[in-house]
């Protein structure tokens, strides 16, 4: 059987129909696992929720960084909730910092208040015992690196990343892990860092709802194409089909321990 775990999915922004939909064919695209990750407080609810009703999601809270920043009583109400539902959660996320909404506000906008956001999250994920799954990208990884590296992270999950080489290497010999989506298949740049990271620090995901282009353009996105990424990857690593699906998927059940749920 060649399993698969969606190592980072937004099961909450789908509509009530899809989630049925992904939820009722798990079996037929031999996925046992969703990784859950949630935007804001409401999208932890949410997540919290659909893990109770499912048991295959297993739900990570935090606030995604391409957004307005909370308020300090919003931000002390997500706290507070995450820290009575941490033995819900596998992890702290999505977190990160905000590449594309620096980018479209143009000059003019600082991160700082993103900087410490993030370093906030990685404590708290610290104290939990938790780990971290980051939006972090191009220049932002750099910084993301550093705050890692200050707390002694040990688990940190950068999803769908892009960056530059001498990061890449950096996160390497950090041992921390990526993850890729369906747009392996068009995506040079992301063809090229496959070739780069060790399948050991790899995992496989979706991150659903958004959608992909190539020969997914017009479909829902779904964990069922993780299996046209594993055969990308199968290829580009010139290793055999087997071990690919056993390495990707002990990589993210480990990651996770999905086996304390």
């Amino acid at each position: 059987m060649n399993r698969v775990i969606d190592s980072h999915i937004h099961l909450d922004l789908y509509e009530q129909k899809e989630i049925e939909e992904i939820m009722a064919g798990l079996n037929s695209a031999e996925c046992t696992d969703l990784i859950s990750v949630s935007f804001h407080l409401d999208s932890c609810l949410r997540n919290l929720q659909l893990a109770e009703t499912y048991d295959q999601v297993h739900p990570a809270f935090g606030f995604h960084p391409e957004q307005e920043l909370p308020s300090d009583e919003e931000l002390q109400d997500l706290f507070s909730w995450m820290e009575k539902y941490q033995k819900q959660m596998v992890a702290v996320g999505e977190v990160g910092l905000p590449y594309y909404l620096r980018t479209e506000k143009g000059t003019g906008f600082s991160i700082d208040e993103h900087i410490d956001l993030l370093e906030q999250f990685i404590v708290k994920a610290k104290q939990w015992d938790k780990p971290v799954i980051l939006h972090a990208v191009y220049d932002d990884a750099p910084i993301a690196c550093d705050l890692l590296e200050k707390h002694g992270v040990e688990k940190a999950h950068f999803h769908w990343f892009k960056g530059d080489s001498k990061t890449v290497g950096r996160m390497i010999e950090n041992g921390w892990f990526i993850s890729v989506t369906p747009d392996l298949i068009y995506e040079k740049e992301i063809q090229e860092l496959v070739k780069k990271y060790p399948l050991g620090q790899m995992m496989v995901e979706t991150d659903g709802p958004w959608r992909f282009e190539g020969p997914f353009t017009g479909k829902m996105t779904q964990p069922i194409m993780i299996h046209d990424t594993i055969t990308a990857i199968t290829s580009i690593k010139n290793c055999g089909r087997e071990e690919a699906y056993r390495t990707l998927y002990d990589n993210t059940a480990k990651f996770y321990r999905l086996n304390m749920f």
